[in-house]
């Protein structure tokens, strides 16, 4: 029997299966034992630590360690990948490439996918979300949503997860939990709860302040695996463009700022990253007859991170490179 094949159904069920799979690395881990968490604690105040112990009843950011030299990029056929960290992931979990894939870097707006699992979650998608004045103070991605609009979760969570204005991750993170520290404090339980042992999110955008944050390519299969287990969000991530129709009537069409699910056919969507701290980031999946894959590719310093993560998508699927 076919695992996966070409149909909506099939295509889902594709997903889903690489997404358990991922999600198994998370049972392993190089800590000693389990990390304990705390939603009493404060994002921001833990996030300026640099703390390197977890200490009892709370989640605390561990302290950066070095980039090492280590990669299979000499296995036969591997792709070339200047990033700074990258890893490609099979749907059985099996780890096809890594560079530093273990090194803790700032993410940029990567970490949304948590963002959306989390609101898509919480359900009741249809709520009405009232802007705040203090959800406008972002910088510099913005839809342009003003303080007194009304909006649906649904409409605000499809068009971040698209085009990552981090007004609306500010609303929406907001809404979850009453403050961008308190969603912040949320991040880090729920990361915990998918086997991300080695981050720390201080915000719901991937902006670099409050300061502290990071994650690893490593973790960030596990988060995109997530992703592709939840059907709003894996519908979201795989949509090119939609229509945003604000309180006024007017409306702006967004488009998705993965370019590699506009060039590759077999692309799945995933989310991408960019702010001077960390480079260009990008989660990508792909699926191709009974194979699926999830490629990461962080701190990459120039516009090779499409046609990077295209290749590690294509090797991992068995395809040829372009030309």
């Amino acid at each position: 029997m076919r695992l996966f094949s070409a149909s909506p159904l099939s295509a889902s069920l594709s997903a889903i299966a690489l997404a358990v799979a991922v999600g198994m690395l998370g049972c392993r881990s190089n800590d000693t034992g389990p990390v304990p968490v705390d939603t009493r604690a404060n994002a921001t105040q833990a996030a300026t630590t640099g703390d390197t112990q977890t200490q009892s009843g709370s989640v605390t950011a561990l302290a950066p360690t070095p980039v090492s030299l280590g990669s299979n990029s000499n296995k036969p056929g591997a792709p070339s990948i200047t990033a700074k960290c990258a890893i490609l992931v099979d749907q059985y979990g099996r780890v096809l490439y890594e560079k530093n894939a273990d090194q803790r870097v700032p993410v940029a707006s990567t970490q949304k996918l948590l963002l959306g699992i989390m609101i898509s979650q919480a359900g009741n998608l249809q709520k009405p979300v009232t802007i705040a004045a203090e959800d406008t103070w972002a910088e510099p991605t913005k839809m342009g949503i003003k303080t007194g609009q009304v909006y649906t979760r649904e409409e605000l969570l499809h068009t971040v997860l698209i085009r990552s204005s981090n007004d609306i991750a500010r609303a929406l993170a907001r809404d979850h939990s009453g403050s961008v520290s308190n969603f912040a404090a949320a991040m880090n339980v729920k990361a915990r709860q998918l086997g991300m042992n080695n981050s720390y999110f201080t915000n719901a955008s991937g902006l670099p302040t409050p300061p502290g944050q990071y994650s690893t390519a490593r973790d960030l299969t596990k988060l995109g695996a997530a992703a592709l287990r939840d059907p709003f969000v894996r519908n979201s991530i795989r949509t090119n463009s939609t229509v945003f129709r604000f309180s006024n009537g007017t409306t702006k069409t967004v488009y998705n700022t993965n370019q590699v699910l506009r060039a590759f056919p077999y692309c799945t969507g995933a989310k991408t990253g960019y702010t001077n701290a960390a480079g260009r980031c990008l989660v990508s999946s792909a699926t191709y007859g009974r194979k699926s894959v999830i490629a990461v590719i962080l701190g990459s310093k120039t516009p090779n991170v499409w046609s990077e993560s295209e290749a590690l998508l294509r090797y991992g699927l068995g395809l040829p490179q372009r030309s």
